[in-house]
């Protein structure tokens, strides 16, 4: 089969956009698609066997029209096209990329880059309950986050609220200084880091003053009924089904509900079944309760932190088939006996 050759003209103002520093877009593209891409006086040349150009022609194309809508392209960005091209043929970006949930305090719009993450939004808009599990960087408490202050700002809700299960990341932290907010603060601030950069410090501060946002510890939430609120339960691998009953049997009317969590990452007591686990068994079939599993193809993090995720997925799976044979053999060797 002899060579297929497609040219491609990319306007001089996203040129560097498109290639990346150190052509290292197009360095990926030609490295997973298997292509030769040359540029020529604004003419960008892809050769190669035709299939692989054709898919390759087309991430680029998806690629330039994000740049015009003024995107600065990442990395996260080519390596999703890729995939997803293998997969769908579609312009997956582009469709992603129109949903705007809000903009940062600085003016950065924050929008799901990935089709799990615009599901999961998705079904937050269109459920009461929603409960997003997943790896580490796929979004599930940020994108949660904005929806929670656009939902607020747009006067959806009265306030907001988010909360943790208040338990130590396999370190004895001790006997921490300060009152009881001093305490607890360590365990919530990424849900402060969240709120600074969506919100806005100042107007932050102003409403946690009023009582309209309110971080505490799940441990607050017992015996309280809360209407006409936004609610977020973040790490909730780390409740006990009592602690998830109780959580979720809080709700009022005129709330909304997202509980996050990675089901990797307990930091319960050996042998403690998880809350999380628990509840996805049990409601599974609830009406207006939303389940999305958001995958290491979801994270938006540093593309490193894909791969590591996608390392323990695979070494959690080879174990598993480990113990299972190990349990397998010594079921055969108990029979024989």
């Amino acid at each position: 089969m002899g060579e297929f050759t497609v040219s491609i003209d990319v306007p001089l103002e996203h040129m560097r956009n498109l290639f990346g520093s150190r052509d290292a877009y197009i360095k990926k593209i030609e490295e997973d698609l298997g292509v030769m891409i040359v540029d020529r006086d604004g003419a960008v040349r892809i050769s190669g066997e035709k299939e692989a150009v054709m898919k390759a022609a087309h991430v680029m194309r998806e690629l330039i029209a994000l740049s015009e809508r003024g995107r600065d392209l990442e990395e996260q960005n080519v390596n999703y096209a890729i995939e997803m091209e293998d997969e769908s043929g579609k312009d997956v970006l582009l469709e992603i990329d129109e949903d705007c949930i809000c903009h940062t305090v600085n003016g950065k719009p924050i929008k799901p880059k990935t089709l799990g993450q615009k599901q999961y939004v998705d079904a937050i808009r269109d459920h009461m309950i929603v409960f997003g599990v997943g790896p580490a960087g796929t979004g599930k408490t940020y994108l949660a986050m904005a929806m929670a202050i656009t939902a607020f700002k747009n006067n959806e809700v009265g306030r907001i609220i988010l909360t943790r299960p208040a338990i130590e990341a396999g370190e004895k932290l001790g006997f921490l200084p300060g009152d009881l907010q001093s305490k607890v603060d360590p365990y919530l601030r990424p849900l402060y880091d969240a709120l600074y950069q969506i919100m806005g410090a100042e107007s932050f501060m102003k409403n946690m003053e009023k009582g309209l946002i309110e971080v505490a510890p799940l441990a607050y939430m017992r015996g309280r009924t809360l209407d006409n609120a936004y609610i977020i339960l973040d790490e909730a691998q780390n409740t006990t089904p009592a602690q998830m009953k109780m959580f979720l049997t809080r709700i009022g009317f005129g709330s909304k509900v997202i509980v996050t969590g990675d089901a990797s990452q307990k930091d319960l007591a050996p042998g403690a079944q998880s809350g999380l686990d628990i509840a996805v068994r049990v409601l599974s079939k609830i009406d207006d309760i939303a389940f999305c599993s958001l995958t290491s193809r979801d994270v938006v993090r540093h593309p490193l932190v894909q791969k590591i995720v996608r390392a323990y997925e695979d070494y959690e799976a080879r174990e598993q088939r480990r113990s299972e044979h190990r349990v397998k053999n010594r079921n055969y060797d108990r029979g024989k006996r």
